[in-house]
């Protein structure tokens, strides 16, 4: 067998690369058949791969074995500062016959983002594929974040604690609102998830609650208990989000997108309970799935939503390099 070969990405690799792309979505759907079967087309897919390509300092590493592409890598880095000096490998920036190429690409590919001072690397891989998982893994990666699918079909129904209910919020619940939007971020910043993002005031939430609250585009629910609310959930149409993208976008989505309770009220059900409003709001809306998203070290989030249905469709992994 021909030994492979490794050089830099260049645009004459799009769509061959784009085709690697095409065969690692149509793999992708076997298990996870919720998936968008648009980018089982090559056309699609080189789409996606040069969209990558064209992205604002992007890089990449081409394998080939007898002059064909076998594998890709291709990162971009992200304005915002909560991620660090970063580069990301995206759902469509990575495809290989051989999961273990992978490892290749990125000692070449890595090079380059660390000379150009890039040390947070993030990395967005199917979930389904463990042999590219562990090679990722093998590189130092661990991960972070996880993205997940259900189908949009009414959750089992689970009997709500004594004085628990959930409804649709309206503007009298604006200042319980603004204070649940605190909650996640603080959250996340305890162990064992030690978050960096920005924690708002409740004077911001405030502000832009009283904008939003009656927009038709969010349908947002609170959970209340004894008279008092003690908890909030916002569903919208996964087009709304900027974390799922290309590959990793399924047609015709729904979006389970906020859910935070006081602390004090934790336990009882109300975070599942908000989670099923969303999903059944998806469902009543005629979308076809629904989607959403946690930190896996998360010890709520990463409970409550594989219970209520979703399955992992990608992971997204994290390397700082230097430590």
């Amino acid at each position: 067998m021909s030994p492979i070969k490794i050089r830099p990405f260049v645009a004459s690799d799009l769509t061959a690369c784009g085709a690697l792309l095409a065969q690692r979505h149509r793999r992708h759907r076997v298990a996870q058949p919720l998936l968008s079967s648009r980018f089982e087309a090559i056309e699609a897919a080189v789409a996606e791969v040069t969209a990558a390509f064209e992205t604002p300092d992007a890089s990449g590493a081409v394998a080939t074995r007898a002059g064909e592409p076998v594998g890709f890598v291709l990162g971009a880095p992200k304005p915002s500062p909560l991620w660090g000096p970063n580069i990301w490998v995206e759902a469509a920036g990575q495809a290989a016959t051989d999961a273990e190429v992978m490892r290749d690409l990125y000692a070449a590919a890595a090079t380059r983002w660390v000379d150009e001072g890039r040390t947070a690397h993030y990395v967005v891989v199917p979930a389904y594929d463990e042999d590219l998982v562990r090679a990722w893994f093998r590189l130092g990666f661990g991960q972070q974040h996880a993205h997940a699918v259900r189908p949009a079909t009414k959750p089992a129904v689970v009997p709500l604690v004594e004085g628990l209910s959930v409804r649709r919020a309206t503007r009298a619940d604006i200042p319980e609102l603004a204070r649940l939007d605190l909650e996640l971020p603080v959250h996340q910043g305890l162990s064992p998830t030690f978050s960096a993002g920005r924690v708002g005031t409740v004077e911001e939430s405030l502000d832009d609650w009283a904008d939003d609250i009656d927009n038709p585009e969010y349908a947002t629910f609170v959970a209340v208990r004894d008279g008092k609310v003690i908890g909030s959930a916002i569903g919208c149409a996964l087009e709304k989000s900027s974390s799922h993208l290309g590959p990793a976008r399924p047609d015709n989505a729904g979006f389970l997108g906020y859910a935070a309770v006081f602390p004090p009220a934790r336990g009882a059900g109300a975070g599942r309970a908000l989670g099923t409003a969303v999903v059944e709001w998806a469902v009543d809306s005629g979308f076809d799935c629904v989607v959403t998203d946690w930190r896996v070290t998360n010890l709520l989030s990463s409970r409550t939503w594989p219970r209520l249905g979703f399955s992992e469709s990608f992971l997204r992994l994290h390397r700082t390099i230097g430590y």
